[in-house]
């Protein structure tokens, strides 16, 4: 039976993964963890953890004898840029301190299956830009990006050198309900039904043409999950692998809420994060991902945009989040 860890529970992913794995294993399989203490998210136990502690996650691996991991605490595109050496030691030392765990409990007999993900922060302004292929030029220009990358090749890195089993998605931006915007370049997409719902016109930090890929939670829930169950002889990328879901941009994501509020209004003053944008992919070809363990998005804009208008609950305050 697995004995399960996600670490950066109280985050965007973290906390609706917590949630599925739970579902799936059983709430006394799944041991929920961030930096902070928080709600259980269905899970059984939660614990206390510093990604970038070694010695506590060694201990914490062995009291409760894990044998996944989830590492999903990372400063995000925007909010690394305003502290890119912060965020290089969280998304690289965290990674590197898990890796090395995996490393060292496969070599004593207990081997650790570890989930990181990835984003298409890694890809960068000449990378091309539509149906991004899964091998392709990879040229990120933020701290976040820079990381990911790096994070990419330590994973392949490990898998080769020390058969550790490392799996990972380069999601796209992630969309959800359940967690308010927290430090992403792809956050318009969420803060923009708060708006909505407030009777409020949005302010879209992007230009109204700028088309990036997206994913509604639901299908990044289910693609990480089938990753982590797929066989290990069916994988054939042991970096990264790309996952699509949706495509789209501010425009359009407004003018399928204004089909269902008329009302809402949406005037657009791209900032800073407009440049992080204009050097990701527009689509993504995940065509890898759907040969090696059957992936297949579900989700349309349509069903999304009603699934979000019916769910979110406006007033939320901000979080950390994990996402593009």
């Amino acid at each position: 039976m697995e004995k399960i860890l996600v670490i950066g529970a109280n985050g965007q992913i973290g906390s609706e993964l917590v949630e599925a794995l739970a579902l799936q294993h059983g709430a006394d399989h799944v041991i929920a963890a961030d930096i902070a203490p928080a709600s259980l998210y269905g899970a059984k136990n939660y614990v206390v953890i510093d990604v970038l502690n070694a010695a506590r996650l060694a201990e914490i691996v062995h009291q409760y004898q894990i044998t996944q991991v989830y590492q999903l605490a990372a400063l995000l595109s925007a909010t690394g840029e305003q502290a890119p050496l912060k965020a290089w030691d969280l998304n690289m030392n965290g990674l590197l301190n898990i890796l090395e765990l995996a490393r060292t409990r496969g070599e004593a007999g207990h081997p650790l299956k570890v989930f990181w993900p990835s984003s298409i922060a890694a890809f960068g302004p000449n990378t091309p830009p539509v149906n991004t292929p899964q091998y392709t030029i990879m040229d990120p220009s933020t701290i976040y990006g820079i990381s990911k990358l790096a994070g990419e090749r330590l994973c392949e890195y490990y898998v080769e050198k020390y058969g550790v089993d490392v799996r990972s998605i380069r999601y796209p931006g992630i969309i959800s309900y359940k967690s308010p915007p927290g430090g992403g370049t792809t956050d318009y997409a969420i803060a923009i039904f708060h708006a909505a719902l407030r009777g409020e016109t949005y302010d879209c930090f992007l230009a109204p043409d700028t088309t990036l890929p997206m994913i509604y939670m639901p299908d990044a829930i289910r693609a990480t999950i089938s990753l982590m169950d797929a066989p290990v002889s069916q994988l054939t990328v042991r970096s990264s692998y790309n996952v699509a879901g949706i495509s789209f941009n501010p425009r359009e994501l407004a003018l399928s809420i204004k089909q269902n509020l008329p009302a809402f209004t949406i005037h657009y003053t791209p900032d800073s994060r407009q440049a992080i944008a204009a050097t990701w992919p527009q689509s993504l070809d995940d065509s890898q991902a759907k040969a090696d363990w059957g992936w297949q998005a579900k989700i349309t804009l349509e069903m999304m945009v009603k699934d979000m208008l019916k769910n979110v609950r406006v007033g939320q305050t901000d979080a950390p989040v994990m996402a593009a």
